[in-house]
C-alpha cells in the first residue's frame, strides 16, 4: 500500500544553487553574519550554504566552537517556514558528528526544539524528531530528553503524528525509557504502545513492542502492561509475519511474564504454543527470549505440564553455535522437568 511520504523540498522560489558556499575557517564567522541579517533571502541562503558545510566534522567542530548554535536556536522560532526546516535541518546534519551532538547537549538545543512539536511544517517537525531520535542513542542526549520534559508530549504525538514521524518518536522513547519511566507511565504510554501494536506497519508494530520491553524493564512497567491486558496482544505479534515484530514482541513478552501476574496472562492468551514454534525456528531472531520465556511459563505448573512433552524442541538448542542459547536452554529444560 502506498503511503505519503514527507517532503524536503523547498518552494519553487528558492534556489539553493544561489547559496554563496564558503570555504575555509573564515567562512563560518562570514555565515554567522548572515544568520543575523534583517533580510529573509540571505539568512535562507546562509542556513543552505551551513547544510553544505554540515557534513564536515571539522567545520561542525568550528561551528560549535565560535558560537553558531546559538544562532540556530534563535532561529527555531522563525516565522518563515525555509528558515525553520533548513535551521532544524542544519542541526540534524550536526547530530551525524560526535563533536555536534555534544555542543547541542551543552547549548541546551534539545530543550530549545520543544516549540517545533507543533509546527505547521511536515518537513520541520520530522527535522526535529531525527534530531531527538540521534541525541538519544546518547545516555546524556536521552537524559537530555528526559530532563527537557519531552516524553509526555512525545507520548501524546503517538496517537495524532503521521506514520514515518511516529516511527522516530518510538525510537526516541525506546532510548529514554528505559532510564525512566514514570512521566510516559503518568501520560498513558502503555495504552498508546498496545494501540500500535495492531498498526499496519511492520515497523511501528516492532518499534512499538521494542519500547514496551523498555517500560517493562522496569516494575512498575511490568505492572502497567498487564494491567493494560497488553499481554494477549504481544502473544498474538509471536505468530506475526514479520521476524522483527516477533523478536520485539517476545522480548516484551519475556520481560513481562517476570511477574506472577503476566505469567498467568500469558499462560490464559495461549503463549505456550507460538513460543515453541519459535524457538523450534533455528533462524528466528526471537529464539533465545522465546526459551527464556518458556523458563517462566514451566514455574506455572499447569506451564509445567503443557511443556514436558515438548522438551526435545528445547533440546535442540543444546547444540546451538551461541552459548548464551545453550545456557538459557539449560535452565528450561531444569524448570520444565523439576518436580516438587
Amino acid at each position: 500500500m502506498a503511503h505519503a511520504r514527507i517532503s524536503a523540498y523547498l518552494p519553487p522560489a528558492i534556489d539553493p544553487t544561489k547559496a554563496a558556499l564558503a570555504f575555509g575557517r573564515r567562512a563560518l564567522p562570514k555565515l554567522s553574519e548572515e544568520l543575523q541579517s534583517p533580510e529573509l533571502l540571505t539568512q535562507q541562503r546562509a542556513l543552505m550554504a551551513l547544510c553544505d558545510l554540515a557534513h564536515d566534522p571539522e567545520k561542525v567542530y568550528q561551528a560549535v566552537e565560535i558560537g553558531f548554535l546559538d544562532n540556530l536556536k534563535a532561529l527555531l522560532g522563525h516565522s518563515d517556514s525555509v528558515v525553520r526546516q533548513k535551521t532544524t535541518e542544519v542541526l540534524y546534519l550536526m547530530t551525524m558528528h560526535s563533536v555536534g551532538r555534544q555542543g547541542l547537549i551543552q547549548n541546551g538545543v534539545i530543550a530549545a526544539l520543544r516549540g517545533l512539536l507543533d509546527d505547521p511544517v511536515d518537513i520541520c517537525r520530522k527535522n526535529t524528531h531525527q534530531i531527538f531520535d540521534m541525541m538519544a542513542k546518547l545516555p546524556e542526549g536521552a537524559a537530555g530528553v528526559l530532563q527537557a520534559g519531552l516524553v509526555p508530549p512525545l507520548v501524546l504525538k503517538l496517537k495524532t503524528e503521521l506514520d514515518e514521524i511516529v516511527e522516530l518518536i518510538l525510537a526516541t522513547l525506546s532510548s529514554c525509557l528505559h532510564m525512566e519511566v514514570s512521566e510516559a507511565l503518568a501520560t498513558g504510554a502503555v495504552a498508546a504502545l498496545k494501540e500500535k501494536l495492531t498498526h499496519p506497519s511492520a515497523a511501528i508494530r516492532s518499534k512499538a513492542a521494542r519500547v514496551l520491553l523498555d517500560i517493562s524493564s522496569h516494575a512498575e512497567g511490568k505492572t502497567a502492561v498487564c494491567e493494560e491486558e497488553v499481554i494477549p496482544v504481544l502473544v498474538s505479534l509471536l505468530e506475526d509475519t514479520d521476524p522483527e515484530v516477533q523478536a520485539s514482541a517476545t522480548g516484551a513478552l519475556m520481560f513481562a511474564m517476570v511477574t506472577p501476574q503476566g505469567r498467568c496472562s500469558a499462560m490464559a492468551a495461549g503463549a505456550v504454543a507460538p513460543l515453541l514454534a519459535l524457538v523450534a525456528e533455528s533462524s528466528s531472531p526471537a529464539r533465545l527470549n522465546a526459551v527464556k520465556a518458556l523458563t517462566l511459563l514451566a514455574e506455572l505448573p499447569e506451564g509445567r505440564a503443557a511443556l514436558l512433552g515438548h522438551t526435545d524442541t528445547v533440546r535442540s538448542c543444546l547444540r546451538h553455535s551461541r552459548r548464551v542459547l545453550r545456557a538459557a536452554a539449560r535452565a528450561a529444560i531444569a524448570a520444565i522437568e523439576w518436580e516438587p
